[in-house]
Order: C-alpha cells, then structure tokens, then sequence
C-alpha cells in the first residue's frame, strides 16, 4: 500500500513535497486569515490611486451617462465577485488557489492559462507601475506644499524614496504578513477619499462651471468617453487578487471559506462606495469640465489638508503595491519552484522580489507619463478579468 507522503504528483515529487511547496508559497503560506482580513485586504487593492480621477471620468461622459456607469460598475464588480467567490471551492476537494487556476477550470489546463495568465500578469504589473508613479507624485506634491521655497526636485528621486520602502516590504512572506501594511493602506484610502471631496466642497462651486463635454468635436468626446470607461474601470479593479485572498482563509466542510469571504467582501464593497461615490460626485460637481485628471492638483488650499492628504495617498500606495505584488511574486516563485525545479530559499526568494521592485522602479522612473495610461490599462485588461472573465467562467 502506498502512503501519502511517497505517493507521487504529476511534477514528480510526493504529495508532502508538494504540501511544503504550497506551504511556502506566498498564497497558499498561511490559511489562518479572518474574515476582516479580507476587508482590508480588498478595499486597500480596490480604492486606490485610481479613485482620485473617477471626478475627471464623470467629465468625460457627462451627469447622465457618468452616474450611469459609476453605479453599474459597482453592482456588476459586485455581482462579478461574488461569482468568483462562489467558484473558490466549486470542485469538490480542491480550492481554486489562484486566478489562472479558476480560467484552467472553466477553459481547460492549457487554454486557461493562455487566456487569464497574460491579463492577469498586465494587471498587476502595470499596476505597480502605475503605483511607483503615483506615490513619487504625491510625494513630489506633499514637499512642494509643504516647502514652496525650496528647489524643486526630480519626480525620478521620489520614485526612488518609495520604491527603499518597497525593497523591504517585499520580503514579507506572505499575504497574511502584510496584514498590518494593510490596514494602514486601507484607512489611509478612506481618509484621502474624504479629504478629496470635503475639501472640494469647501471650496465652493464656481458660478460658471461648465458641465459640457471636454471635447472640441465628436471624435474627441468619443475618445474621451472610452478613456472615462477605462478610468472607471480601473478603479473598480481588484478581482484579479480575490481568489488569492481567500486563499489564505481556513475552510472546512461544515463552514467553506466562502462564508468569511462574502461577508468580508460586503463590507468591503460598503466602504467602496462610501469613498466613490461623493468623491466622483461631488467633484464634478464642484469643478465641472475643468477638474484635473487626479482631482487633489485641482485643489491648493489649505495646504496643510492637501499635504496631510498626499501622504495619506502615498502610505496607502505602499499597501496597494503590496497586494498587487505579492501576486506576482507567487507566479514567479511558483514557476521557478515546480517548474525549473529550483530549491525553495531565502535567496531565491530575495533575488526574485528584489528585481521585481527594481523593474517597476526602473520603468516609472523611465515613462513617469505611466500613469496617464489608466484608462488603457482599464480598458484593456482591467475590464476583461473584472466585468467578462468571471461571469464567463
């Protein structure tokens, strides 16, 4: 009679290899996460840089159109997501760790990866990108408000500085070790969303703001309406890491991990729209057609609340960049352990996580206008593995 621990899997090695493996891998380290986890963990990854121009989105569609969309897309993400939660345990005697694992059960072991892996993969790793971008930003802004006297500095030296903190998060095992990072990001998402639209609000409506479209012609509305659905989009992100994040809650035959997820996802969708909605709302309200792409370089005063409000914004970007990696480092760690078959170790670990932090460094760093691509990147990948992928599976 054969054991477990010597029977064999496809990959050549026995089951309590691969248990170790699974075991040290960054989704599947620790299953002993709480349902609130999730709630952090998905409002940090969801309400991100991208809120910051859902007001600039409403001035590309219009009241009508942008309201139109702005509450669809909650209710389809939702609906989205709640789907692939579901599917988490849908076969029975295995969960479905990871996204790429749920596209090779619904379109086959081949197909499915083909089909999910290269989104999932732009997804994240423009996102990082984006999110280098962002933070040097709010940073270069946070010094030029508080020091209006002094030199200007690069935005390349600011990406720098948050990328020193990146190097060190990075090495943090697993989902579950940045739980605290997260919580943090998370409160900061919901205190910069604040400060973004009661600070517009105290700044008072113009008498001739104009809600007519930007565009000079129909072809430039046209295009400014795909790029809105594209930010939009972007900013409802986040099913691409949902699956990953159950995966680090315990399940049980009698309670599914299903059950802790819905509930932390619910929660987590409230928050959602409590940071969303007055933020787009109450933007375009204020500044109508002239709100700028990221609504914080529309407002100057007081300067100490918009500086207190980059900061909030670049300590939740540390967070946001977090879970967005951590996904990323279990796909490379996952193919150069099962598949090159190296030895799962500090080193490999180190060596993997730090060019990656040094790649989207060096990239922001390269193309700081990366951020301006929001709507391509929401258009392109974001809205497939958000609003077709999972309903489709």
């Amino acid at each position: 009679m054969v054991t477990q621990s010597s029977e064999e899997s496809p990959g050549g090695r026995t089951a309590a290899e691969e248990k170790a493996i699974e075991d040290w891998l960054p989704v599947t380290g620790s299953r002993e996460a709480k349902w609130w986890y999730a709630v952090f963990h998905k409002v940090t990854c969801m309400v991100g840089a991208g809120i910051l121009s859902l007001p600039y989105a409403m001035s590309s569609m219009g009241w009508g159109a942008g309201v139109t969309m702005m509450v669809l897309s909650w209710m389809i993400t939702l609906y989205t997501l709640w789907q692939m939660v579901e599917m988490h345990e849908t076969v029975p005697g295995k969960r479905l760790d990871r996204y790429h694992e749920l596209g090779q059960e619904a379109f086959g072991e081949k197909l499915g990866l083909y089909i999910v892996v290269p989104q999932q993969l732009i997804v994240e790793v423009s996102t990082c990108i984006i999110f280098m971008v962002t933070a040097g930003k709010s940073l270069q802004k946070f010094h030029d408000t508080v020091c209006p006297s002094c030199s200007r500095i690069r935005l390349t030296y600011f990406i720098m500085i948050f990328s020193s903190a990146q190097f060190v998060l990075a090495h943090l095992p697993n989902f579950n070790s940045i739980f605290v990072v997260s919580i943090a990001a998370a409160v900061m998402s919901l205190s910069y969303s604040t400060i973004a639209w009661a600070a517009a609000l105290g700044k008072g409506r113009d008498e001739h703001v104009d809600y007519s479209l930007r565009g000079k012609n129909t072809g430039d509305n046209v295009f400014n309406f795909l790029n809105g659905l594209g930010q939009i989009a972007f900013a409802y992100a986040g099913h691409n890491v949902v699956l990953e994040i159950q995966a680090t809650l315990p399940s049980t035959p009698e309670k599914p991990s299903k059950l802790a997820m819905w509930r932390g996802v619910f929660f987590a969708y409230i928050i959602v729209a409590i940071c969303y909605f007055p933020v787009a709302f109450i933007g375009y309200y204020i500044f109508g057609n002239s709100v700028e792409d990221n609504i914080m370089l529309s407002l100057d005063k007081p300067a100490w609340l918009i500086a207190a409000a980059n900061m909030f914004v670049l300590i939740h970007v540390i967070g946001s960049y977090q879970i967005y990696a951590m996904v990323v480092f279990d796909m490379m760690e996952t193919y150069l352990v099962k598949q090159v078959k190296l030895k799962p170790s500090f080193g490999l670990r180190f060596t993997t996580r730090t060019l990656f932090v040094a790649f989207t460094m060096f990239i922001g760093m390269t193309f700081p206008f990366f951020g301006g691509l929001v709507g391509f990147f929401g258009g392109f990948a974001l809205a497939p593995t958000t609003y077709f992928v999972s309903p489709s599976t």
